[in-house]
């Protein structure tokens, strides 16, 4: 991953030079909220990545297996979280971590993967080639930013792959869905014994969705395809438990149908980058986290894109006189 990949997606120009001194990094705390039948959710910060909290943004889930041990879905932005997280799932469960499953590439959810062995990890194949594409760029942000919360974690990709249908570890049924929008390849797993939908980063609650690999169309596709599935609760990437399940998909919904034509309309109207991260927010987002932070950094994503689509080049057009 270049340089100017990793600035746009805001990791590093983020967080102020003081904070990525080598300071000792503390441990990180775990609060884990039972939400059904042997299924806890670990909340993270709803804040963006920066010293302070280790990273540790990005929800994680733990199930426990029938036949004893544990299932994580995603697990966090260090060798050091996924260490804590693996024996908390191992306290929880009652036995160790038989399987991890990787919603997608980004490193709050993803480089965690380095207290496995790469044999139990799983994710979608588009995850897989997103991570050989990116992960080493990934872990070279997250490294300035967060210094010693990072020690010792090292890239290590998923050794095994994602089919979508059902799936059961150690007798915990399961159902994966393989969908896209927010990344290329966005894992979905539904836990048949508590109906929960855990959503990965296509769904956001009450936190402004982050856009950095984003196809909004294909997103858009995805929300339906869940608003659509048979389930009782949800747990998105970032934010609270949805308990109605529908809630948070709604939301994210919204943002992106207001998101998309905001930053075109802007374009038409001549703005520069730094006057469309400045655009008004409207009044129904106002309990949503980190939406201004969130606005900024898609029009880093999206306004150069934009502008090459809906403006005409002047040389080009005095070439054609």
């Amino acid at each position: 991953m270049t340089c100017t990949r990793r600035a746009a997606l805001g990791l590093i120009a983020a967080t102020p030079i003081a904070a990525r001194a080598e300071t000792f990094a503390g441990a990180y705390a775990y609060d884990p909220q039972a939400i059904g039948p042997g299924i806890w959710l670990v909340r993270g910060a709803d804040e963006a990545i920066v010293f302070g909290n280790g990273g540790a943004i990005a929800n994680a889930v733990i199930l426990a297996c029938p036949q004893g041990g544990a299932i994580l879905f995603d697990c966090g932005p260090s060798l050091r979280y996924a260490q804590g997280l693996a024996a908390l799932a191992q306290r929880l469960a009652g036995g160790p971590v038989r399987r991890v499953f990787l919603s997608h590439l980004h490193p709050d959810h993803a480089l965690g993967t380095a207290a496995f062995d790469p044999a139990i990890v799983a994710a979608l194949p588009a995850t897989r080639a997103e991570l050989e594409r990116d992960s080493n760029g990934f872990a070279d942000a997250m490294y300035r930013i967060l210094a010693d919360w990072m020690r010792g974690t090292a890239v290590t990709l998923p050794g095994a792959s994602v089919v979508p249908g059902p799936i059961e570890v150690g007798g915990r049924k399961l159902t994966a869905l393989s969908l896209a929008g927010h990344s290329a390849g966005d894992l979905v797993l539904v836990d048949e014994a508590s109906g929960t939908v855990l959503a990965g980063d296509l769904v956001f609650h009450d936190r402004a969705p982050a856009t950095p690999d984003a196809d909004l169309a294909a997103w858009r596709n995805s929300l339906a395809t869940l608003a659509a599935l048979p389930h009782r609760q949800l747990v998105p990437g970032h934010g609270p438990l949805d308990p109605t399940g529908q809630a948070a998909i709604a939301q994210t919904r919204d943002w992106l149908d207001w998101l998309e034509p905001a930053l075109q309309q802007a374009v038409a109207r001549g703005l520069d980058m730094t006057e469309a991260g400045a655009l008004p927010i409207p009044e129904r987002f106002a309990s949503m986290k980190l939406a201004r932070y969130e606005l900024q950094r898609s029009v880093a994503h999206f306004y150069t894109a934009l502008e090459q689509q809906h403006l005409p080049r002047i040389d080009a057009a005095a070439g054609n006189g």
